[in-house]
């Protein structure tokens, strides 16, 4: 099994699908880190070489995967909630940030729906 980032990849998948379960690393970035590292992406991971998952291991440390991106992305965040600018103040509320309506929809950032109708208090 092939541990690249810290990522244990799936030993059956081909090697451009695999690279896809590190963090920061989509298909576009997973062909061009294979393109750069002489390696063919029809190959499975698991019929990988040494000398092969040394390239990729070394191509893949040029970029920022894994624990530093997501470091990085939440630092973003809390730097928006700070300054309180509009997005921020979004992402305090957990509500959309990029422009959805929340009228309707929107039920994976709101939670789910509360009950509308309280009962009424006994006399």
């Amino acid at each position: 099994m092939a541990r690249i980032a810290g990522v244990d990849l799936p030993k059956n998948k081909r090697i451009e699908i695999a690279l896809t379960y590190i963090y920061g690393i989509g298909l576009s970035r997973s062909r061009k880190i294979l393109k750069d590292a002489n390696v063919d992406p029809n190959k499975r991971v698991k019929d990988l070489n040494d000398e092969e998952i040394a390239r990729l291991r070394s191509e893949v440390e040029k970029y920022k995967v894994e624990g530093a991106l997501r470091t990085e992305v939440q630092m973003n965040i809390k730097r928006l909630i700070d300054i309180g600018c509009y997005r921020g103040i979004r992402h305090k509320l957990g509500l959309p940030v990029r422009g959805q309506r929340t009228r309707s929809n929107a039920r994976t950032r709101k939670g789910p729906r509360g009950n509308i109708f309280k009962k009424r208090a006994k006399k």
